[in-house]
């Protein structure tokens, strides 16, 4: 009969700020090689295979073999959620560089949150698919003291979102397929507390075909070596035309060089 859940051996794995960094570079769901992980941390390579080898043996990374090559991946969207909710407890690190400062604002104003768009975006996107009536059952706002209706403790079950008969039309005419979404063994409607916004953002199969969609149509790019996501200017105007969502503060990203 196993003991109670040792909480310690995982706080203990996360009490060293290399893994840590690791892990939030593995945040946007991407597999990474050793050596770019190692130059996120801020470590040797050697120094990284050490804490990736802790990692996958606690069950918070898994590795994949193609050819030669080792590529590391957070093991589910549970670990993610996890590094979400520390995250909402957590003071935030001083900013000490212009570079530093930067990539902070970036990251609150829009990334991967494993799969899903998180950040300002992410609850602007929640909230007008809210307004629109493409989702029902919540307001898209955190409310922790509400006789324990939206709790920390299980992310994405307290609140009932559901997706409307209305909303399977217009998501439907943006290129996802809903009734694909439903046949997979993945929950179609779950969200996170946002721990930059102190909001909802939306989670889940219909979170993850978002964002892929999102992506795919290039209305956002992933920035370099970081699990931020970039507006572009043609992202801005779909997404304020086509679902509403209208973010002044966001500014959309310079095109790619060539």
């Amino acid at each position: 009969m196993p003991g109670d859940a040792d909480i310690a051996a995982v706080a203990s794995l996360l009490a060293e700020p290399a893994r840590v960094r690791v892990l939030l570079a593995l945040g946007d769901g991407r597999a990474l090689p050793a050596s770019v992980l190692a130059a996120e941390a801020g470590v040797a390579p050697s120094t990284a295979s050490g804490h990736l080898r802790k990692l996958a043996e606690a069950g918070l990374v898994d590795v994949e073999t193609h050819g030669r090559h080792r590529y590391h991946r957070l093991a589910g969207e549970d670990v993610a959620r996890l590094l979400e909710a520390l995250a909402e407890r957590a003071p935030a690190r001083p900013v000490r560089s212009l570079r530093d400062d930067t990539r902070a604002h970036a990251l609150r104003r829009a990334r991967l949150c494993y799969d899903h768009v998180a950040g300002r975006l992410g609850v602007a996107l929640m909230g007008a698919l809210l307004d629109r009536g493409v989702l029902a059952g919540g307001d898209g706002a955190f409310h922790p003291d509400d006789d324990g209706d939206d709790r920390l403790a299980a992310p994405g079950r307290d609140v009932d979102y559901r997706l409307t008969e209305h909303g399977c039309d217009e998501l439907l005419e943006l290129g996802i397929d809903v009734g694909a979404l439903l046949s997979g063994r993945r929950t179609l409607v779950r969200y996170c507390v946002d721990w930059s916004e102190q909001r909802h953002h939306l989670a889940g199969a219909l979170g993850a075909a978002l964002a892929h969609r999102m992506l795919e149509l290039r209305w956002v790019r992933r920035a370099d070596r970081s699990r931020a996501l970039l507006l572009t200017p043609e992202g801005e105007q779909a997404l304020a035309e086509r679902l509403g969502v209208v973010l002044a503060d966001v500014r959309p990203a310079p095109a790619p060089a060539r």
